[in-house]
């Protein structure tokens, strides 16, 4: 079996037993007997099967899409900009959702989570089209540097308006902080069928793609001498990670870093293949995300940390110390 394979099974190992820890730990420790009984002889009058499955498992179900989601849009986002420290939000995915979420609440009232969730979803998508347009005219359509540059402009200027509605507006604050922090619980309203869609239909082009990404990171000569459609394969790839990024944004809220740091430590592991990075990388980001969550339930009983606070602050300081030991990987 080779590297890429092993790694690939043991995120897989890892992510099932994230998943039993995100069902049987909180604030009532439940027996992972009983998490399993819930799942297949559920008895509505068992109050720890209760837990499991109205809150727990919607909760954990979040965390997977999430972590997975924006891992899979960071390990492309870097290798259509060929930089191994680009991250979704480098399209202003998260300032364009964050200002869609603030506008609603604002204009419109909307304070649940599931009407934040497609307001989310549609700020982040405009901007990624937008920032698109922006970096994409001429011979050279998509760019590396042009994307980068417009993304960050639009951002910037993205990011002031909102903390300008913000400190202006302390109702429209107060509503916006529980849901900029990043987190997975009070989620349970969201219905995750949709989310589900979009993400798996993004991975499947994604990894149809994949190959003539492959070929675009030998350079764009090359690329073109194999026959890759090169405007085409990045606007395929842009669509795939806003559509991943956006889903995972509009869900839990804006949570950094996952999209950064997981394909960065994954492709030491796995090599230049695309497609083992994309693998590895979603069952990794799932397993950063619901073990940071399930560490943020029990580090201040009997309140939570936010799972995008413990994210950045568990895995910052974990990804620096890699950082000084790892080899990095030209893309």
């Amino acid at each position: 079996m080779s590297r890429s394979a092993i790694t690939t099974v043991v995120a897989f190992a890892a992510l099932v037993a994230a998943v039993a820890l995100s069902l049987a730990v909180g604030a009532r420790s439940i027996p992972l007997a009983d998490v399993w009984a819930s799942l297949t002889a559920f008895d509505p009058s068992n109050a720890d099967h209760l837990i499991v499955r109205e809150t727990r498992m919607n909760r954990t179900a979040i965390g997977v899409l999430a972590g997975a989601a924006l891992a899979v849009a960071g390990a492309l986002m870097q290798s259509v900009t060929r930089n191994p420290l680009a991250d979704p939000g480098l399209l202003g995915i998260n300032a364009g959702a964050s200002l869609a979420v603030v506008m609603g609440i604002m204009f419109a009232g909307v304070t649940a989570f599931s009407g934040q969730v497609g307001l989310a979803f549609v700020g982040a998508a405009i901007t990624a089209v937008v920032v698109y347009l922006i970096g994409s005219p001429g011979a050279s359509t998509g760019a590396p540097v042009r994307l980068a540059l417009a993304g960050a402009a639009i951002t910037a200027f993205l990011t002031a308006i909102t903390y300008g509605i913000l400190v202006t507006n302390s109702s429209t604050l107060n509503e916006y902080r529980f849901w900029v922090v990043g987190a997975l619980a009070g989620r349970t309203e969201i219905n995750l069928v949709p989310l589900v869609a979009v993400v798996a239909i993004a991975l499947i082009v994604g990894f149809a793609a994949a190959r003539s990404m492959e070929a675009i990171a030998l350079g764009d000569d090359a690329a073109s001498a194999l026959g890759v459609r090169i405007g085409l394969t990045r606007l395929i790839i842009l669509a795939v990670v806003t559509a991943l990024a956006a889903t995972a944004t509009a869900a839990a809220g804006p949570i950094a870093f996952v999209g950064l740091a997981v394909p960065h430590v994954i492709r030491p592991l796995v090599g230049a293949s695309l497609p083992w990075l994309m693998a590895a990388s979603a069952l990794s980001g799932g397993v950063l995300l619901l073990v940071c969550d399930v560490i943020g339930r029990i580090v201040n009983p009997p309140g939570e940390v936010a799972a995008g606070i413990m994210v950045s602050a568990v895995g910052g300081i974990t990804f620096a110390v890699l950082a000084r030991r790892m080899q990095v990987v030209e893309l």
